[in-house]
């Protein structure tokens, strides 16, 4: 395996290599030490000794770049994207250079809808999140990992009891967060969140299936600008 292949994918299911905020450790130490974390890493390492391709190299990213205490936003996506060099630990971000997947590019439609935001520059920054995770925003998938071109493959394996422990982590948390749910996966969750505490904003996926679809679509949705409205009004250390 090349070294650049071995960047791109997961090379063992070890969480001792995934770096984590501290404000996160109680709660990844926590899974990780659990049945249903011990039967994730087993089912883990059972598929990469059968060979199979995993990404991302470093599933727990988006909770090494979003510190507990720094979560203003959260978005919530389902799964990695699947092809090689496209998944990089947070929801619907790419690396820069890598094409834009159609989710991600009627995300940049949107913002340009709503805010006048220009498309970003290719191939840097590209598709990359990264700023956004850095300023508060939590790209969290639900399930972590996925197989190369097998999407959904990981998903019922463990994940989701971590991801949801999460989710309630920051609904408990002391400062009020706005919650983007697109699609129906990511409404699931709705029920881990304190809706007399924090904003919860609804739509469907930006995937193209659904972007354009009542009841709730996508492109038009406005939650760009209702996010900057609601952050204006609610915390001083804006990005």
């Amino acid at each position: 395996m090349s070294a650049s292949h071995q960047s791109e994918q997961l090379i063992s299911a070890n969480p001792a290599a995934w770096p984590v905020a501290p404000g996160w450790r109680a709660v990844t130490d926590g899974f990780f030490a659990s049945e249903a974390g011990q039967k994730l890493l087993d089912f883990l390492r059972s598929r990469l000794a059968e060979g199979a391709v995993i990404f991302p190299p470093q599933p727990l990213r988006a909770l090494e770049l979003t510190p507990p205490g720094q979560v203003r936003i959260v978005i919530l996506g389902q799964d990695p994207y699947h092809g090689r060099g496209q998944a990089e630990g947070l929801a619907f971000s790419v690396a820069p250079g890598v094409p834009l997947p159609p989710s991600l590019r009627n995300i940049f439609k949107e913002l340009q809808r709503d805010l006048g935001t220009p498309l970003p520059s290719f191939p840097a920054p590209g598709g990359s999140l990264v700023r956004w995770a850095s300023h508060g925003v939590l790209l969290l998938n639900t399930c972590l990992t996925v197989e190369e071109g097998r999407p959904a493959s990981h998903a019922g394996q463990g994940w989701e009891h971590l991801t949801d422990s999460v989710i309630r982590q920051v609904s408990a948390g002391e400062h009020a967060v706005l919650f983007m749910l697109w699609g129906a996966h990511a409404q699931s969750k709705r029920a881990l969140i304190d809706a007399s505490r924090h904003r919860v904003l609804l739509a469907n996926h930006p995937s193209p299936l659904s972007a354009l679809r009542p009841p709730l679509p996508f492109i038009g949705c406005g939650h760009f600008s209702q996010a900057r409205l609601w952050r204006d009004g609610h915390h001083e250390d804006k990005p």
